[in-house]
């Protein structure tokens, strides 16, 4: 995906490129939005998501080890991306459900199927750490 010379020359000349926040975002967005989706809890609210809505307590026991700071920051990111939607009910006590977009189901099948491949290999990865590991220890590298 090429960025186009007119935005790289705006963010180079100081000017932010219309839409962007930084001259990082300017110059690359696919880039952050990529580090967006395959960060450490954005797959994993992408993959959960797919399966249904989920209130912001229940996708936190569903991914575990998550600080609420973190899926705050996590949830907030994904919906400014436009893959995640916040339905914040007007009712006592507050419901708020998180569901995906469509654009978000695009992204979490594509990053479900990164998953189900990492488990269907990982097998052959830990036959590649073991040779690593063994050839580091005997002081070759194997090419």
């Amino acid at each position: 995906m090429a960025v186009s010379t007119r935005t790289v020359s705006r963010a180079a000349a100081g000017e932010p490129a219309v839409g962007t926040y930084d001259t990082g975002e300017a110059m690359c967005p696919y880039r952050l939005v990529l580090e967006h989706v395959t960060s450490r809890w954005g797959v994993l609210v992408l993959i959960e998501l797919l399966d249904r809505p989920h209130r912001f307590s229940e996708l936190r026991r569903a991914i575990g080890r998550v600080s609420e700071k973190m899926l705050t920051q996590t949830l907030q990111t994904l919906e400014r991306d436009g893959l995640v939607h916040r339905d914040a009910k007007p009712v006592i006590p507050p419901r708020v459900d998180y569901s995906l977009t469509g654009l978000g189901r695009e992204a979490a099948e594509q990053v479900r199927a990164l998953a189900v491949w990492t488990k269907d290999r990982m097998d052959d990865v830990e036959k590649a750490r073991h040779t690593y590991d063994e050839a580091r220890a005997s002081g070759t590298r194997a090419s």
